[in-house]
């Protein structure tokens, strides 16, 4: 006998209503037999039949009930990582629960799954930077570039290089030279004759100007760099958003130099605070950020040469005090990385370091002693080869000598024994 399902939103037509009395009769009768033969009786029948309305609905809350509790305990087994599903190491949870540790009676809808933490930090570690290492054409620059890009070609194969992106030697010589072929480099013009005032280093904003406005560039932040900086290890993104990361200078001294400074920083832009003890590099910045500063960092820098007074007092960092300048004219403060770098002999140990910096001199006893200012027994100064490359193979310092200059030359010879052309000075 078929089973005829009556739908209460669609009643049966009129028309059928006598058929389906007698069907439905038919089946009284037989479900009656059924539970006589079965002991029930026909007592059990008038109950089962006066309760057919309500047995469902009870029926249904039940199973409803028991489904729900099934999925919330599936769904918080599985986000305790009780299944290996990466939501917190693959059964960790269910291990501290056993253990009766914390882990085991938190709410599991609250805390950020491990996987998407793990998520947000390897997003945040690919934020590429590309680096722009400023340079002239002269062998004493060359050798140096040479050297750094060697380094930082190393760092970035290595684990935890992913945000080392592009290169680029912005040469503002105005002209190629021999390194073309081998460091990808950019050629802008140098300053125009005598503006310069025999500061090379003020072509450096200038070259800014320039390669931002004609280069393409498909990262979104700036290493601006330097050719006597060797990468010690690989370099993250230390910028956040628009809060670029610098190396705090102690030779950077606004607040002592007051009086110079509000000749470019007036005092309705703001307290002396806003000004960082940094310089241009290295800085890790937002490429949109830099095209607004780079202008007016030129511009500053051309005035303070200008000024005697200002010129004589900030000599050869003159351009360092200009670019913090203008980056609190346009309401930019970095992040202080002091582990940004270091700069030998002060600086004994690597640390935590990222680059080196061998701007001064190292020079001691051959007892390992530091004459600082004075030509030592065993030296390393980078102004001793201006002209030429230093030689490959350069003997490396007595015993007492401290770890960080050890390793600059030991990453200076490795450079220059696997450069071709070394010593040619190309």
């Amino acid at each position: 006998m078929p089973l005829l399902v009556l739908n209460p939103r669609f009643p049966p037509s009129p028309d059928t209503h006598a058929k389906n009395s007698r069907i439905l009769e038919k089946e009284r009768e037989m479900n009656a037999a059924a539970r006589k033969a079965a002991g029930v009786g026909g007592g059990g029948g008038a109950s089962a039949s006066g309760g057919s309305g309500r047995a469902p609905v009870a029926v249904l809350a039940l199973v409803a009930a028991g489904a729900f509790l099934i999925s919330y305990n599936f769904l918080a087994f599985v986000l305790r990582g009780g299944l290996g599903f990466g939501f917190g190491g693959g059964g960790a949870g269910v291990a501290a629960a056993a253990a009766g540790g914390a882990g085991g009676g938190r709410d599991p809808v609250v805390p950020m799954p491990a996987w998407m933490r793990a998520a947000a930090g390897d997003a945040g570690r690919r934020r590429p930077f590309h680096v722009a290492l400023t340079a002239t054409d002269a062998p004493y620059s060359r050798w140096q570039c040479r050297a750094m890009y060697y380094w930082y070609k190393r760092m970035q194969a290595r684990p935890g290089g992913e945000a080392m992106g592009g290169f680029t030697r912005v040469l503002h010589s105005g002209r190629p030279d021999g390194l073309m072929d081998e460091i990808p480099t950019f050629v802008v013009d140098p300053l125009p004759a005598g503006k310069d005032h025999g500061y090379v280093v003020l072509n450096r904003p200038w070259a800014f100007v320039q390669w931002l406005q004609k280069a393409q560039v498909k990262e979104e932040y700036i290493l601006m760099a330097e050719p006597d900086h060797i990468f010690v290890r690989p370099l993250p993104n230390l910028a956040q958003d628009n809060d670029p990361a610098a190396f705090p200078f102690f030779y950077i001294t606004p607040s002592e130099h007051e009086k110079i400074i509000r000749k470019y920083y007036p005092k309705e832009r703001g307290p002396i605070t806003d000004i960082d003890p940094i310089g241009n590099s290295p800085v890790i910045i937002k490429k949109t950020l830099l095209e607004k500063i780079a202008p007016t960092w030129m511009n500053v820098s051309i005035q303070m040469k200008e000024d005697q007074e200002t010129d004589k007092t900030f000599g050869w960092v003159l351009e360092m005090y200009a670019y913090a300048v203008a980056s609190a004219l346009h309401g930019v403060q970095h992040i202080l990385r002091k582990d940004f770098m270091i700069q030998p002999p002060f600086d004994k140990k690597l640390g935590s370091t990222f680059i080196i910096h061998f701007t001064y001199g190292c020079d001691y006893t051959l007892k390992g002693e530091l004459t600082y200012g004075k030509v030592g027994e065993w030296r390393f100064d980078k102004r001793s080869f201006q002209d030429k490359p230093p030689p490959r193979n350069l003997t490396l310092p007595p015993p007492g000598v401290p770890e960080s200059v050890v390793t600059l030359v030991k990453m200076v010879n490795e450079a220059s024994a696997n450069l071709p052309g070394w010593e040619d000075g190309r």
